[in-house]
């Protein structure tokens, strides 16, 4: 498939004005294709009129298309642009008719029959340029339109849309047109929802899963629409626009790429965000965020929508700063920030300190392949941090009343970082211009380390180096140990505010126990500590009295594990100190998940693995019996997975599942009757009957998933070669749907299993290059990120990688998951050297 070039995009941009979109589907024609009819409105402009130029369409079959009841032949479609020569000035008016094909990748028309009940479910995927997946479009974000949809479905099904939905009596289904709206924002969604409808401030509100799911929707019902209804009111109280669109629909589909997409009108969320097992707070937590993002689309995307693709980050940045931010102001979730801190910030910081770095706010994003490399830690999580650093500079007033003036000047249009930055500048006498250039157009990390200077009379004095560029305001926080206990606690005596650069030396008074950079977190830099402060840390981390601060002080840890300046091992002995005191469940699960999956399966070496994970299965205990009272179960929910996912030796867990429960609770349901089986699979202590009888027990798509992961996680030749051709072979009548390719490749590699698998480590650069080629973007990301062998930490893995970027052609999905890859096993094969 041909892919947009900028220039195409603005040069068809000058030619044409795009008015309306009258679609009809029909999604009663088979299993493999639905018939998509679309005409389309436009004029082309008189200054450019006997211009060429060419509508997207990628079908299955083009039946006949006419330009101003002039038919075209649908011979010229070539792969996915059908030309239109010599577009004189003034109104046209396409018509396009053809068969479209469902989708198993979660790209265009995703097509999932349900393994509990045997229903099917339909949904729209179509970010970035996958619109024409489903319907002939001018596939570019700034070639806005009003959408006229119309839907035939099958007899008992619900059909979702951008608008209000109304069933005909012919059995089709009719949608309120749409404001204007980019073509990537349309959205359908159908099939025998079950849906749970509100108003709230005259709107209707709905909440749509499969019914398989029915009861876990129910269960959650008051939360999800609880968080939505507080999103909505705080989104009120800080823009002046209204919410902009005539509904708003949620709906948790099945097999969805992406956390969630905000389709105005219709939110679509992966649908694991319905809860069939137990979880954490801080898993709500994550999902309330989710809502909030999502919501905060509606004003920043699809309200104003960026120009071209080199603005994602308008979309993005802003979505993950208001959703965190909104999410602790407005619900029950009041410590987003400590989750953000802990996991979504160390997504920056990794992304940024690879070789496919970008800045925030890019400038070389010529096409929409290299613009879908884009949806990354930088333009999410740096991009948020960049915000939350502007706000604490700029004021939250001034910031708001700068986004206020950007959405009056570009509402249902579109806009640029220009546009943006001129809207931040009228707000303001200070220079945004400059801050922008200096925080969105640069790319890496930069590393404040502080050095203390002795003075008269037993005072300090604090100076901070800064590697780097950027101008930072950040929070310094001065801690003493409470001399009125023995067990370690730090008390806050002052939180000193610092511009870097800063001219002069800051005095600090006496010299604290812990001198911590950053506290509050409010800038976007990694910190280091001066001696004193971090043998504080060594002793006494647990006791500081903040969760933020205590996730500042373990992110800190983890890069300097990262950095080679703290050895691994270290790293875990911190963990096994501090952790079990823990009560803030983002950062017992941050640090845990960084200390098994990096430190214990790639930073040590094989030989040294089987005392991490009995470091670890030792931690994991202690904090399984300190919870013992029932009053932490979400902190005990943790403990007992990770103790699951670090057993050396099964006879523990494989009695919990035998028995239904782990001692004192909780008892095993089947997210974590899965992971039990799945580990036991890892240590050979499980056969393929026993599988076999789990799937029996749960046959719904994540047990089918389960399974998967299950099969290919066996420590047996034939078993490793089934999941190998199950990902890779090239029969597309038998391929794996994106989730079922993902779980098989997440059972796969086992650093266990190194030797058995080894033979692989060389034919996975072959095949990837391969079914990527073949499948597309949404499977060759999958093929990167999960299929990668991410154990085989040596020089000759290395070699081969860097021979396949070097001389192989992968696509520019998988060429970007590749390069990631190779340079985090670089930092790996330094930091075992110690480097």
């Amino acid at each position: 498939m041909s892919v947009l070039t900028r220039d195409e995009a603005q040069t068809r941009a000058q030619l044409l004005d795009v008015h309306r979109y009258t679609i009809e589907l029909d999604l009663t024609t088979g299993d493999e294709t639905f018939d998509s009819h679309t005409v389309i409105r436009f004029t082309t402009r008189a200054d450019h009129a006997d211009t060429d130029t060419f509508v997207e369409i990628k079908p299955a079959e083009l039946r006949s298309a006419t330009l101003d009841g002039q038919p075209l032949d649908p011979e010229t479609l070539d792969e996915n642009r059908l030309p239109l020569k010599n577009l004189t000035a003034g109104e046209h008016e396409l018509r396009i008719d053809a068969a479209m094909r469902y989708s198993r990748t979660g790209e265009g028309m995703h097509r999932f029959t349900d393994p509990v009940d045997g229903e099917t479910y339909l949904y729209t995927q179509l970010c970035m340029d996958d619109a024409q997946r489903v319907f002939a479009a001018f596939d570019q974000p700034d070639l806005k339109a009003v959408f006229d949809l119309s839907v035939k479905a099958p007899e008992g099904w619900t059909v979702l849309a951008n608008g209000i939905t109304e069933h005909l009596d012919d059995g089709r289904w009719q949608a309120a047109a749409t404001p204007l709206i980019s073509t990537y924002l349309v959205a359908v969604a159908a099939g025998p929802w079950h849906s749970v409808r509100t108003e709230h401030r005259g709107l209707p509100f709905g909440l749509h899963c499969r019914r398989s799911l029915a009861p876990y929707l129910d269960t959650d019902t008051d939360e999800l629409f609880e968080v939505t209804r507080a999103c909505f009111d705080r989104y009120h109280e800080k823009f002046d626009e209204p919410y902009p669109f005539d509904s708003y629909d949620q709906a948790f589909v099945p097999e969805f790429n992406a956390g969630a997409m905000e389709n105005p009108g219709l939110v679509t969320f992966r649908d694991e965000f319905v809860y069939r097992s137990a979880v954490t707070d801080a898993e709500r937590q994550t999902r309330a965020m989710v809502i909030a993002h999502e919501m905060a689309h509606m004003w920043f995307g699809d309200l104003v929508t960026l120009r071209w693709w080199d603005d994602i980050w308008l979309n993005e940045s802003f979505a993950e700063y208001m959703g965190y931010q909104t999410c602790a102001e407005a619900t029950r979730f009041t410590d987003t920030w400590t989750d953000f801190g802990v996991a979504r910030k160390a997504w920056g910081y990794d992304a940024d300190q690879r070789p496919s770095t970008h800045p925030v706010a890019p400038e070389g994003v010529n096409d929409t392949a290299t613009a879908q490399l884009n949806f990354d830690g930088i333009s999410y999580a740096k991009g948020a941090s960049a915000l939350r650093q502007l706000v604490a500079w700029l004021g939250e007033k001034d910031f708001l009343t700068g986004i206020n003036t950007h959405f009056a000047r570009h509402k249902f249009a579109n806009a640029t970082l220009a546009d943006f930055v001129d809207s931040l500048a009228a707000a303001t006498e200070r220079d945004v211009h400059a801050w922008a250039d200096a925080w969105l157009r640069t790319t890496g990390v930069d590393t404040l380390t502080p050095t203390v200077t002795p003075g008269e009379n037993g005072t300090y004095s604090l100076t901070v180096d800064r590697a780097g560029s950027r101008p930072h305001r950040i929070a310094v926080g001065l801690y003493d140990l409470d001399l009125g206990d023995n067990e370690g606690h730090l008390v806050l005596r002052e939180r000193l505010d610092l511009d870097i650069p800063h001219p002069a030396p800051q005095p600090i008074g006496k010299r604290p126990a812990l001198l911590l950079l950053n506290d509050g977190d409010l800038t976007y830099a990694k910190v280091r500590f001066e001696p004193q402060s971090f043998e504080t840390v060594r002793t006494s981390l647990a006791g500081l009295p903040e969760p933020l601060t205590r996730a500042l002080v373990w992110n800190a840890l983890r890069d300097s594990v990262r950095d080679g300046e703290l050895a691994a091992d270290a790293y875990l002995e911190a963990a096994r100190t501090h952790l079990p005191h823990e009560t803030d469940l983002a950062v017992v699960q941050g640090v845990l998940a960084f200390a098994t999956a990096q430190v214990a399966d790639r930073y040590l070496t094989p030989e040294a693995r089987p005392a991490a994970l009995a470091t670890l299965s030792s931690l994991c205990r202690d904090l399984i019996r300190r919870t013992e009272d029932g009053d932490n179960p979400g902190l005990r929910l943790i403990a007992v997975r990770h103790f699951i996912d670090v057993a050396a030796h099964p006879d523990t867990i494989a009695a919990w599942l035998a028995d239904g429960t782990v001692p004192g609770g909780p008892e095993l349901d089947p997210e974590l009757r899965w992971r039990v089986l799945g580990r036991l699979a890892v240590l050979g202590a499980v056969d393929e009957a026993a599988i076999a009888a789990e799937l029996s027990r749960d046959p719904s798509a994540t047990g089918q998933e389960g399974a998967a992961r299950c099969r290919a996680a066996l420590p047996d030749a034939e078993a490793k070669a089934r999941a190998w051709d199950a990902m890779f072979a090239t029969d597309d009548g038998t391929d794996l749907s994106n989730y079922l390719f993902i779980a098989t490749a997440q059972g796969f590699w086992q650093p266990e299993q190194s030797d058995l698998l080894q033979q692989y480590v060389p034919r996975y650069y072959q095949d990837a290059l391969a079914v990527g080629a073949r499948r597309g973007p949404a499977i060759a990301d999958a093929a990167g990120r999960y299929a990668f062998p991410l154990y085989a930490v040596d020089a000759e893995a290395l070699r081969l990688g860097e021979e396949c970027l070097r001389d192989g052609e992968p696509i520019p999905a998988l060429r970007r998951r590749l390069a990631d890859q190779l340079d985090d096993l670089a930092r790996a094969l330094r930091v075992r050297k110690g480097e």
